[in-house]
């Protein structure tokens, strides 16, 4: 199996922003609760719960 195992099995990518090093944290796009990425970050952000939610109703079956 090769080094790159995780790309063998799902084609999604799962690009993240940067994670923030203190507030002001951004909003989630969801629940409106605060992320662990930065305010001025442009673009879709989740929070933790949110995230690992997306991620269980986007995985690849196989």
């Amino acid at each position: 199996m090769s080094d790159d195992s995780e790309r063998d099995y799902c084609l999604i990518d799962a690009t993240r922003p940067p994670r923030a090093e203190g507030p002001p944290y951004a909003e989630c796009v969801q629940c409106r609760r605060p992320t662990e990425y930065p305010e001025s970050y442009r673009g879709i952000t989740l929070c933790p719960v949110c995230e690992w939610q997306e991620a269980q109703r986007t995985a690849c079956s196989g």
